[in-house]
């Protein structure tokens, strides 16, 4: 058992491993992030999972909400239920945020959080899966989600992504309850880590 993992996933993270590959590890130690991290519901969705969705051109699909800061896009993400099973939450959030259909082709990545004056990481999580569409038509079956657009990228252009997240102001947000750049700096290292580990794909 992989003491790397949140605990409340562990049997199943190793499976998943087993099945789609050893994902790298992070932790993010940013006290930005911590801010952040303070705001999400974790007792109802004590995870979540990033969507690493590769389109036939081998672009990367990325995403923007009314809400985010203006030009802001990301890979998307959508929260685990208490109770649910990973790779349902993975599937079930791609057909509410994409409407397409895909094959899960790797596990990538595993980013972590540590508050600054904690030793240990947080047991929520971020777990980042390869997903290659397979069919569908492009859209938001969510309208909760308040998904505005859509945009692709080349898989290299990730860390400039990160960086963009990593460098937006300090502007209070009541949508997301906390700054900008609390936001940007708990997403931008997932940016990295599914970089790394697509840099590893023989494919790429």
């Amino acid at each position: 058992m992989d003491e790397s993992y949140p605990r409340w996933a562990r049997d199943e993270l190793t499976t998943l491993a087993r099945r789609y590959g050893e994902p790298l590890i992070g932790v993010n130690r940013d006290p930005y992030a911590a801010a952040y991290l303070r705001t999400v519901k974790t007792q109802r969705r004590p995870g979540e999972v990033c969507m690493v969705v590769r389109r036939p051109t081998g672009a990367l699909l990325v995403s923007r909400k009314t809400f985010y800061p203006p030009g802001s896009y990301r890979l998307p993400t959508g929260g685990v239920h208490r109770g649910e099973a990973i790779l349902t939450a993975l599937l079930r959030e791609t057909e509410e945020e994409t409407n397409l259909s895909v094959r899960v082709r790797r596990f990538l990545a595993v980013a972590r959080y540590q508050p600054p004056d904690a030793l240990t990481p947080v047991d929520y999580a971020t777990f980042a899966f390869l997903l290659d569409e397979v069919s569908g038509t492009l859209q938001s079956n969510d309208p909760h989600e308040r998904l505005e657009a859509y945009r692709e990228i080349a898989p290299a252009a990730l860390p400039a992504l990160a960086d963009e997240l990593d460098s937006l102001e300090e502007t209070p947000s009541d949508a997301l309850e906390e700054s900008y750049r609390a936001w940007g700096r708990f997403r931008a290292p997932t940016h990295r880590l599914v970089w790394q580990a697509l840099s590893a794909e023989p494919t790429l």
